[in-house]
């Protein structure tokens, strides 16, 4: 399976609904046509299709905002750019300011890389209502993602034996199983989606943007990434420096780190997070029904994760709770501190014998609705990671790096570090170790770091600064809990935050908000 950075918490908020035809195919028939002059049509947007997630379509917004969305045509390849088109989807509210009020539009990517980012725009967007009073807020399915040509892979049957799967393994046979299912998974995505698989890299979508910019009538871009969000900022600074309008990477993507290094970072952010989680419900007034003091929540969850490696829960009917599924509920509870007590209770009625909680959790990670569909946020997360990333890792590897993952982390090491196995078969070589987001000559960057952050640990965000380049970014640091920091509420990280892309106003290096 692919290592862990992922959408933030608001996958939690999927659920299940009627579902469009998922897009099939993988371009259009060569064009002649400049796409930057290309216009877009807007519309009423549609129901989000089975690729997204499902659900109703979004609605209008209390100032009866409407949402609109439009496809707008870039290349498939963008070394060919009079080739074959694709269909990238778009999302947009217009803003509530009038004339010299408007800065632009301010072009929103949530991360993952895989999530869509025309759901989640709509499901968030009363945390950005101050921004919406000078910019058009707008968000997209990256290519790959959601309605924009999606990479897709196994089918629903097949992706519910793949998150069942050990992710563990104890022994050769467990090994081989892991190994051969993983292969199998990958040999699907390119059976169903040879074509784009070569053209999802962050910087093919860094390319998108650009052209995003332009269609809208931008010459600047202004941009709000938060997690592999800040990655894909950075990438475009890179590219495009002096196209860089006023942009905030919250949730911060070290980027001088290799998918090893990354993962092994995450490790330690999500038993920091799990370390805060323990203390936080031992320290309230009320006795804390998971255990008695920091040390034994965290050993009963670890009793618990092993039981369940020998003998499941009963989960949700047919399927059992399965450790693998309980490592990947609870990680995702950990995001954000909203979700603490729903861990809890989730943990709780597992000692209780009833796995449901945590196996809704863990279906809120892998993309599950509750009628059983998946979107493809799994199948582009793998997608994009393995044709951005180069290095290659086998099961021998894995085992040599295991004791230092388990020094991290006791109790997701193992997982996480097997985890890394995920790009081993893919068909399309890795780009590069890491990312260059070298960018002399940009517009500042504001960059927000939360000390709390399981998934982008904080030193992200000091590494960033640096790689971005003297002058560039700007560090702002936020002493709290759960993946970014916009959306914590913190006045003082709102205000920053707001102030810069607002009124151009640069916080001082170095601010530090609690």
């Amino acid at each position: 399976m692919p290592t862990l950075l992922r959408l933030r918490a608001a996958a939690l908020t999927a659920s299940a609904a009627l579902l469009a035809t998922v897009l099939a195919g993988c371009g259009d028939d060569a064009q002649d046509e400049d796409v930057t002059r290309q216009e877009l049509s807007w519309k009423a947007c549609a129901a989000p299709d089975e690729a997204q997630g499902g659900g109703p379509a979004p609605t209008p917004l209390p100032d009866d905002g409407e949402w609109q969305c439009a496809t707008m045509k870039a290349p498939l390849d963008w070394s060919d750019p009079k080739g074959d088109t694709i269909g990238l989807e778009l999302i947009r509210v217009r803003t509530t300011g009038t004339g010299n009020e408007r800065i632009g539009s301010l072009v929103f990517n949530f991360g993952g890389p895989g999530g869509s980012g025309v759901t989640t725009l709509p499901a968030f967007a009363k945390d950005y209502e101050k921004l919406r009073t000078r910019y058009d807020l707008v968000s997209f399915d990256p290519r790959g993602v959601g309605r924009s040509d999606p990479v897709l892979c196994e089918n629903d049957q097949q992706l519910d034996a793949y998150f069942q799967e050990d992710g563990t393994p104890d022994d050769a046979a467990e090994r081989s199983q892991l190994l051969d299912s993983t292969k199998e998974f990958n040999d699907a995505c390119e059976q169903n989606s040879e074509k784009i698989l070569p053209h999802v890299r962050t910087t093919d979508a860094a390319r998108d943007l650009d052209l995003m910019r332009q269609v809208l009538g931008d010459d600047k871009l202004h941009y709000f990434g938060i997690s592999y969000g800040t990655e894909l900022g950075g990438v475009y600074a890179h590219l495009f420096p002096e196209r860089v309008g006023r942009a905030v990477f919250d949730a911060v993507v070290d980027p001088t780190r290799d998918p090893e290094q990354g993962t092994l970072g995450q490790t330690k952010g999500f038993q920091l997070a799990l370390d805060n989680f323990a203390e936080d419900c031992v320290s309230k007034s009320e006795e804390c029904p998971i255990g008695d003091s920091a040390q034994d929540v965290k050993d009963r969850i670890g009793t618990l994760l092993d039981d369940l490696d020998r003998t499941p829960l009963p989960g949700i009917f047919p399927r059992q709770l399965t450790q693998t599924a309980a490592t990947s509920g609870i990680l995702q509870a950990l995001y954000s501190k909203d979700f603490w007590d729903i861990l809890t209770d989730g943990l709780e009625e597992a000692y209780d014998g009833n796995g449901s909680t945590l196996m809704l959790l863990s279906d809120s990670m892998n993309g599950r609705s509750e009628n059983g569909e998946y979107d493809n946020s799994t199948a582009a997360y793998t997608a994009i990671s393995c044709a951005d990333a180069k290095p290659r890792y086998d099961a021998a590897f894995v085992e040599r790096r295991l004791p230092e993952f388990r020094a991290a982390s006791p109790l997701f090491g193992d997982a996480l570090a097997w985890g890394m196995i995920g790009c081993t078969d893919w068909a399309v070589a890795g780009a590069a170790d890491h990312p260059d987001v070298s960018a002399p000559g940009s517009a500042p960057i504001l960059v927000v770091g939360n000390t709390g952050d399981p998934a982008t640990p904080y030193e992200g965000a000091r590494a960033m600064v640096d790689a971005l380049g003297k002058g560039v970014g700007v560090e702002l640091t936020y002493r709290g809990q759960g993946h970014g920091a916009y959306d914590s509420k913190n006045p003082c990280v709102q205000g920053a935050v707001n102030g810069y892309l607002l009124d151009g106003k640069v916080p001082p290096a170095g601010t530090v908000c609690t």
